[in-house]
């Protein structure tokens, strides 16, 4: 039975104050199992179908961006001003993995993803997407800073042999909106989100760069994991095109989860002022930013978009209208919430909350907000034993941790 408001109110604010206590203290604070007493646990969380509580992993991260899960349990955490992290045995290393690329750590640019190679176990290679810096050159439009990718070997805490395997090309104006998930397919190909770096919306709406698929303004890539690009991807020998795009028309995406059982790409993307997203990225199509979309300006809140619905251009799945600032995106498999199993959890950074999504095939049947008010939700992963992680974002730079959900009764 669902709690009453004052019930999930009491129970979010009893949580939120003891992560507060937690990121207030000068100790590193780590909750490596079930039980181990960091307060916030104690305080149960009521949910359609599981209660839940929210337990400390790690603490004293800043703009934690991306979490990954290696073989031999350690956890890899990028921050975003420019450092990748370890956690192990329950404790945040104190020293940065040496090796990781300059960033551009201004606006929302840095480092950002971090995922390893599905063979991971046996080729150690680890993947980072992040914002790269760029000559300004004559082009007064052209960003200093365009997403880019890279691999390399991730041994002994380092990070090394690292080759560059993508680079946007881009006609944005401003260090922001640089998307940067990045999640393996069913087939082994490298899926990587691309926003649209701001470009402007002066002129014709049509003609916006997300529109153009010569550039890599607000796309969806896919590549081989190397950097090569698959000879079916939908605008391979199309003249002027780009050969990684897979689908285009896209604003920021910042959320992006493979279905476990079908394959498909499943992505988050921030609209403007309302209209935040739930796509399903299909080869060659058309997502309409900012042709069509659900939002307004931010500050007059006049309209941006010519119409909802336009021939050609897809329509999301789910719409969230005011934005909740979508980041983070997993389907859940594990064992520990078996209710859960299937449904798609999206995080907020503006909302301050996980969304759990109920999927029927491509269709999302129904919602629940979980988490709420705890903190920017940036990153949420299932771990290795079936407990959703989540990365908790401050946007005034302040320590902020890694916390788990794990079910009231364990």
């Amino acid at each position: 039975m669902s709690p009453s408001g004052a019930e999930a109110r009491n129970g979010v604010f009893g949580v939120r104050s003891a992560l507060l206590n937690l990121m207030a203290s000068p100790i590193v604070v780590v909750a490596a199992t079930a039980g181990c007493g960091t307060g916030a646990e104690d305080v149960i969380m009521r949910s359609a179908h599981h209660d839940y509580r929210v337990v400390a992993v790690a603490d004293g991260l800043v703009h934690p961006w991306s979490m990954a899960f290696l073989p031999g349990g350690d956890m890899l955490v990028t921050e975003r001003p420019g450092r990748l992290r370890i956690v192990r045995d329950g404790a945040l290393l104190p020293d940065p993995v040496p090796g990781v690329p300059e960033v551009v750590a201004v606006s929302q640019g840095g480092l950002m993803e971090v995922t390893a190679h599905p063979e991971f176990a046996s080729n150690r290679l680890l993947y980072l997407s992040y914002s790269k810096p760029v000559e300004a050159g004559s082009d007064t439009d052209r960003p200093q800073a365009t997403t880019a990718v890279v691999r390399g070997t991730f041994e002994n805490d380092r990070f090394t042999l690292v080759d560059e395997i993508f680079e946007a090309l881009s006609v944005g104006n401003l260090p922001a909106h640089f998307g940067c998930r990045l999640a393996f397919g069913a087939e082994g190909h490298l899926f990587a989100t691309v926003g649209d770096h701001y470009a402007s919306l002066d002129g014709d709406l049509a003609a916006h760069p997300a529109q153009d698929v010569s550039n890599h303004d607000g796309v969806i890539i896919r590549i081989y994991d190397d950097g090569r690009v698959p000879d079916d991807n939908p605008f391979v020998g199309r003249k002027g095109a780009r050969p990684e795009i897979w689908s285009y028309g896209h604003r920021n995406p910042q959320g992006l989860a493979v279905h476990p059982e079908t394959g498909a790409v499943w992505l988050t993307e921030h609209g403007p002022k309302g209209g935040d997203e739930v796509n399903v990225s299909e080869p060659g199509k058309n997502y309409g930013w900012p042709v069509i979309g659900y939002g307004v300006n931010y500050r007059s809140g006049s309209a941006i978009h010519a119409a909802t619905h336009a021939k050609g251009m897809e329509q999301p799945l789910h719409v969230w209208v005011p934005s909740i600032g979508t980041s983070g995106l997993m389907f859940y498999t594990g064992d520990k919430f078996p209710e859960w199993q299937g449904n798609l959890f999206a995080g907020g950074l503006v909302g301050q909350r996980i969304d759990r999504l109920s999927v029927e095939g491509a269709r999302v049947v129904a919602s629940e907000t979980l988490l709420r008010d705890m903190g920017r939700v940036r990153d949420i992963r299932q771990g290795p034993d079936g407990f959703i992680y989540v990365a908790i974002d401050s946007r005034e730079g302040n320590e902020t941790p890694i916390v788990r959900l794990e079910p009231a009764d364990i």
